[in-house]
């Protein structure tokens, strides 16, 4: 089998148009990775490292080409059902984007869930936190490895200084039930809708604001619009790099120990990046006149939020407990009440 006709296999492969044995360790596979973000941003950087990394460890074997920009998918949740269908082998997205396919990653959606970013990661290291990468299994997704997407607040066209100023505002939102119910605990109305669509509607003033991280505010140029940002960090939702489990399925055991390896590899990575880009991107829109107000007391927000956290405690009583056992940076608990946090 020629080098061509093999990589022409792979393509098709990657792009789900053929069915398609093993991939045998002679082949060489091209194979692609969707990622919504604009190239140089934190996680798109990632996405190329664990791309080169993958090249390095199957010598040449799997080339895994990045698409950055939305140029394969335009949002998060058609990037997701291309990786279900085998259209597509990777994709980078948020936690929050993938509880329609798996419930208890639902459980990152809560506010305040973690204390601090050593909190989540502490409990993203954890056994349990590793475990939870297998949860998208039943949904043809394989789970490879979490990255940081920082602490997510408020912005808007309208000034944002305290919890009282979020009511009756239109705030977007993933389309995720455990977002939602949380924006409208803080008193604001959640407008699901994917992440292009942003620009437009507060241009038009079709939304009032939207909630994400710095980077995000930046890259998406939506601080160009919403020139309010109120530092609450009311949610830390970790990011997913994820593969269709028809394209692995299709990897000899040696590549996929591969794939897992460069994955583990760029974390480190990715997250070096995301703090110096954290840093970056806030002082780029303080530098462009965005008003930045940074909340000192958490106490009023968590109030608005205490009947979602009551209410998760049976919902997700093994996570929460887990959760809780990482804040004391150890992932044993002494039995007992689930301390929600």
């Amino acid at each position: 089998m020629t080098r061509f006709y093999c990589g022409m296999v792979g393509l098709l492969l990657g792009l789900g148009l053929i069915a398609s044995p093993v991939i045998q360790a002679q082949d060489h596979v091209s194979l692609n990775l969707a990622e919504i973000h604009v190239k140089g941003y934190p996680t798109e950087q990632a996405d190329e490292e664990f791309a080169r990394l993958v090249g390095k460890y199957t010598d040449g074997a799997l080339k895994v080409t990045v698409f950055s920009d939305g140029q394969i998918a335009s949002d998060e949740k058609a990037a997701i059902e291309q990786v279900q269908s085998g259209a597509l082998a990777f994709t980078r997205v948020s936690t929050g984007s993938l509880g329609p396919f798996s419930a208890r990653l639902t459980v990152f959606g809560l506010p305040y869930l973690f204390d601090s970013k050593e909190h989540m990661w502490s409990f993203l290291n954890s056994p349990y936190g590793q475990k939870m990468l297998g949860d998208l299994a039943s949904s043809r997704i394989v789970g490879l490895c979490w990255y940081d997407g920082g602490a997510r607040s408020f912005y808007a066209r309208v000034p944002l200084r305290t919890l009282d100023d979020l009511k009756g505002l239109r705030i977007r939102t993933q389309a995720n039930p455990m977002i939602m119910d949380t924006v409208r605990a803080l008193g604001a109305d959640p407008v699901p809708v994917g992440i292009g669509q942003v620009i437009g509607m507060l241009e038009s003033g079709a939304i009032d604001g939207a909630e994400n991280n710095p980077p995000s505010l930046l890259s998406l140029q939506h601080y160009r619009f919403a020139r309010h940002y109120m530092l609450n960090n009311h949610m830390r939702l970790p990011e997913i790099l994820i593969m269709s489990k028809v394209v692995w399925d299709r990897l000899t055991p040696a590549h996929q120990a591969a794939v897992r390896k460069a994955a583990a590899d760029s974390v480190a990575f990715q997250r070096a990046r995301w703090d110096a880009y954290e840093i970056e991107a806030l002082n780029a829109v303080k530098a462009d006149g965005v008003s930045v107000v940074e909340v000192k007391d958490y106490r009023p927000f968590r109030y608005a939020v205490r009947g979602l956290l009551a209410e998760a405690a049976t919902q997700f009583p093994d996570t929460l407990k887990a959760i809780s056992a990482a804040r004391n940076l150890r992932w044993v608990v002494e039995p007992g009440q689930i301390n929600v946090p």
